[in-house]
């Protein structure tokens, strides 16, 4: 498996041979270029005004070519050749191999005797130099006289040539090396990056959610640095959490349990027990069973209200109807404390939520009311629509929260008075259910001291539109 590092070695270094294949390459063909077209124009130009001013002659001789070469004086190439019409050379430059009264056996002389102009330019990396050749036809009286052949050798556009291509090769061998060492850097830094973040991973994924990576820079893993550090700062919440609430939840179950296991161990352990007292055990052991059952169910709930899941669907429902038929049973319990309950619900507070949901929200925060008060207090509940929202408030004249503990009341186990609270049968959970089932439902809580004395809880819920959806 090849490494991130590797992998982006090998493209930066595939693209800087590629950008460098191009340098060395496209100036040289282009210069090449420009020297074959200027040496076309150059000698054909030349070729021609021989053949125009030998086609003057009557006929082609030796003698009668070279008194003509000598009069144009044109600029010495390689070699000159003049041929009859038969390709018998009648004028040579070359003193050392003259080749006068010989036949030219050439393909570009061949061409011209047949009334064809050509012209070949070729460059050899080898010797450095350019070999052009260029042959016109001397046409006289319409038909073709003769040849003029032109052939020049050229070191000098050749050696200019040679020197682009190795100061080329120079520059390229300097930049493929800083290339090479800009590649490592930056690749290094790059995975040394990467491989800090893959680091910080495994410490992660091995419980340490406190974990931090230093942010450096301002690019793309800088950002996923500070991501990191956000997601772990949130699952490092969420763990704390997560022990907080298994430590709350066993610290409650256990207290129930260990009363039935001592009120189980005192019958079994008792020979001469009477009835009586084993009736008020047995019915000790069924209100802690009760107590135990309504704290798992608690627990259910809340695990399905994090999760998502409640099984209940959203709908159209009218708060006051809900309230009414929750408040009618609680009137027991209230003629139990001695609580008054006081309504005033208004119309057309009709709300998108569960039903249920409702139901629980609403007998949770007036059963607290009712539990936590003094003899002889009230509980009112006001129900009204505000602007856009359905607000139902539950205040009580209880001996209220202190302001400390408001922050906390939603928190899951969380008691204001733990030794009253046990002595009610409360878990710390109900206010918790009500806080996940309000949200849940696309709705907000909160809490306030009551102007003389006790605790205001409110609740605000999107009112549903003619659609039944929320305006």
């Amino acid at each position: 498996m090849l490494s991130v590092r590797l992998k982006i070695a090998a493209a930066f270094s595939l693209f800087t041979a590629a950008v460098l294949l191009f340098v060395n390459i496209y100036p040289i063909l282009s210069s090449r270029d420009m020297v074959y077209a200027t040496k076309k124009s150059a000698l054909q130009g030349q070729g021609s005004v021989i053949s125009g001013a030998l086609s003057a002659l009557e006929k082609l001789t030796a003698e009668s070519v070279s008194q003509v070469m000598e009069l144009l004086d044109m600029t010495p190439v390689t070699r000159m050749l003049v041929t009859d019409e038969t390709g018998c050379i009648l004028y040579d430059t070359d003193a050392d191999d003259n080749a006068v009264g010989r036949y030219g056996l050439l393909s570009g002389v061949s061409a011209a005797l047949e009334g064809y102009a050509q012209f070949t330019c070729a460059y050899s990396y080898a010797d450095g130099a350019f070999a052009s050749r260029s042959a016109t036809p001397v046409v006289s009286g319409g038909t073709v006289a003769g040849a003029v052949y032109l052939y020049e050798y050229d070191t000098e556009q050749g050696d200019i040539i040679a020197g682009l291509r190795d100061n080329l090769l120079n520059m390229s061998l300097l930049v493929g090396v800083a290339g090479a060492v800009i590649i490592v850097v930056l690749s290094s830094t790059l995975t040394r990056r990467i491989k800090r973040l893959s680091a910080a991973v495994e410490v992660v994924r091995s419980g340490d959610y406190s974990y931090r990576i230093p942010v450096e820079g301002r690019d793309e893993l800088a950002q996923l640095s500070g991501e990191f550090n956000v997601l772990t700062g949130r699952l490092e919440d969420t763990e704390e959490v997560r022990r907080r609430f298994v430590s709350d939840a066993s610290h409650e179950l256990r207290t129930p349990l260990a009363a039935i296991r001592l009120l189980s161990d005192s019958i079994t352990q008792s020979g001469d027990m009477d009835a009586e007292t084993m009736r008020e055990f047995a019915q000790d052991i069924g209100s802690e069973a009760d107590r135990l059952q309504r704290i798992t169910e608690k627990l259910m709930t809340l695990t399905k209200l994090d999760a998502g899941v409640t099984g209940r669907q959203r709908e159209p429902v009218d708060m006051k109807e809900v309230a009414e038929q929750t408040l009618h049973l609680l009137e027991p319990l209230a003629a139990t404390q001695n609580v008054t309950i006081v309504t005033d619900f208004g119309e057309g507070c009709v709300v998108s939520a569960s039903a249920d949901d409702l139901y629980q929200i609403i007998f949770n925060l007036a059963e607290n009311g009712v539990k936590y008060n003094v003899p002889g207090g009230s509980v009112t509940l006001s129900l009204k629509a505000a602007g856009s929202r359905a607000l139902l408030t539950v205040a009580d004249t209880g001996i209220g929260i202190p302001e400390a503990d408001r922050e906390h009341v939603f928190d899951r186990f969380y008691r204001v008075d733990k030794a009253r609270s046990r002595a009610s049968g409360g878990s710390g959970l109900g206010l918790a259910i009500v806080h996940d089932a309000v949200v849940a439902n696309g709705g907000e809580i909160w809490v306030a001291p009551r102007a003389e004395r006790g605790t205001v809880f409110s609740v605000a819920f999107p009112l549903c539109g003619k659609e039944g959806t929320p305006s």
